[in-house]
């Protein structure tokens, strides 16, 4: 099949990562889109010298690909997809997609009225700077027109990812189910350094050292499922420890909280003993030193 050409709109970390797979997917890359500014000139810049492709601003940019991808932030989406759908009277046979989780492919009805396909196809994967990401086995949620739904499915195939139709009014949920899978579990494992260095370790040793329980929970909760990976005094209904736990994280307040949400959570949905004297534990603004 001829792989059509493509025009990335946006030079951060999602649009170089989608920009390199597409390339060594065999996509051609005809040109990376920039704001006019000398930071996003650069990258834009340096992206396409890596993709074979060209670097043009914004104001200036021509958008004769068979597909333009809009890779920017989910508050600019609408205000660019407006000033680019000015550039053409009309965008028939034009395929556009941006890649919010939360935002319904309507952002891009600029386009749409000009006669263009469009969708929104997000990548349900965490995108940093640095990180040669593969899309291999990444799950893509498409919702949108029905060519641009066709040319994402054939897209998503060649990057080798998978596929599935996701309804707008699902993407605020669906992508809160993305910020727990990534950003807050981030902010999680950070949490518990902090609660690290109350046990004397420091951070970066902290890291180290919670590698191996961390690799093995998640491999329990994949192949066993959460119940009979759910381990610790809150299964066994301790509520001595329970309270010791309490006690030490009075010195890191955040954490005290994080603790008490998650456990609260734990209680409602996962195997415990005791339950009704772990929330009368967890809701008490006190906890004794045991």
């Amino acid at each position: 099949m001829i792989k059509n050409d493509i025009s990335i709109v946006g030079a951060g970390s999602l649009g170089n990562a989608l920009a390199l797979a597409l390339y060594r997917a065999g996509h051609p890359i005809s040109q990376i889109v920039h704001r006019d500014t000398s930071a996003s000139r650069r990258k834009a810049k340096a992206l396409a010298r890596r993709v074979g492709s060209r670097a043009s601003a914004l104001p200036t940019a021509d958008l004769n690909a068979s597909l333009l991808w809009l890779c920017v932030p989910d508050r600019s989406i609408s205000g660019v997809a407006q000033q680019l759908a000015r550039k053409r009277k009309s965008w028939k046979g034009t395929v556009v997609l941006h890649s919010s989780g939360a935002l319904p492919s309507d952002e891009l009805n600029p386009f749409r009225k000009r006669g263009a396909s469009v969708a929104s196809l997000h990548p349900l994967m965490t995108f940093v700077p640095g990180v040669d990401q593969s899309f291999a086995g990444v799950p893509f949620a498409v919702e949108g027109d029905g060519s641009a739904i066709r040319r994402s499915r054939q897209i998503v195939r060649d990057l080798e990812g998978t596929i599935s139709i996701l309804p707008k009014s699902k993407k605020p949920a669906y992508h809160a189910w993305g910020a727990f899978t990534s950003p807050l579990l981030l902010s999680l494992l950070v949490t518990s350094e902090q609660v690290a260095r109350l046990a004397g370790v420091p951070p970066k040793d902290a890291r180290r050292r919670m590698l191996p329980i961390i690799l093995q929970t998640i491999e329990n909760y994949i192949n066993r499922g959460p119940a009979q990976a759910f381990s610790g005094p809150i299964v066994r209904g301790d509520i001595e420890t329970i309270e010791r736990h309490l006690h030490a994280l009075k010195f890191a307040p955040n954490a005290r909280e994080v603790y008490k949400a998650l456990a609260t959570a734990a209680l409602e949905s996962l195997p415990a003993a005791n339950r009704k004297a772990q929330r009368k534990v967890l809701r008490s603004p006190q906890s004794r030193k045991v």
